[in-house]
């Protein structure tokens, strides 16, 4: 895992170095939807989509034309939630997404973006919810085997540069790997899947 981000940020840094009069640096930031893929063990039970946000920085590097390398930085919300008869349980998961990603270029204004993303988990809240209340618990990941502390998953989705300054965007993003757990009812074995839309401001 430490070697494929090593590697990314070696292309990085090689491809900036032959560019360094091209290069765009932006900011973005939008709304994620997720919910999570169950794998094996005790997840006889439903799941539904969460809400969460996204922000962070963005590289645009042209290669050839219509052909872009474009590394971001993110902090992403995840999660899913579930309801019972009991009341709603929601467990929101933080992570820094690196997406590593190519922009291919259609037309004057359309994208198509694909590429690896490493998630890095920073921490994990797990909240449920009645009719008498509200309990809370926080962990951060560091402190805990519960979860991998870093995935691997994979990107893919469109932007609209509506001007050399301003786009809207569309996501969808898969994890390759489990979260390594048993799974429980609490914690299920799981994958995470993020539909996301947003802005992004270029420089």
């Amino acid at each position: 895992m430490k070697k494929i981000f090593i590697l990314a940020i070696g292309l990085f840094v090689a491809t900036a170095a032959n560019a360094q009069d091209r290069i765009k640096f932006g900011i973005k930031a939008g709304l994620n939807y997720s919910d999570i893929i169950k794998g094996d063990g005790n997840n006889n039970f439903d799941t539904e989509s969460k809400p969460g946000f996204n922000a962070g920085v963005t590289v645009e590097i042209p290669l050839i034309a219509g052909l872009q390398f474009t590394p971001e930085v993110l902090y992403a919300q995840k999660g899913y939630k579930n309801t019972y008869a009991a009341g709603t349980f929601k467990q929101t998961t933080s992570f820094i997404d690196v997406p590593i990603l190519a922009s291919f270029r259609l037309g004057s204004s359309f994208n198509i973006v694909a590429g690896p993303q490493v998630s890095f988990l920073l921490s994990t809240k797990n909240k449920f919810e009645n009719n008498f209340g509200a309990v809370e618990e926080t962990r951060v990941e560091d402190d805990s085997d519960r979860f991998k502390k870093s995935l691997v998953g994979g990107v893919i989705g469109f932007r609209y540069d509506v001007n050399d300054k301003f786009d809207i965007h569309a996501r969808y993003a898969l994890d390759f790997q489990k979260n390594n757990e048993n799974g429980t009812q609490d914690t299920p074995e799981f994958r995470n899947q993020v539909y996301s839309v947003g802005v992004g401001i270029k420089f």
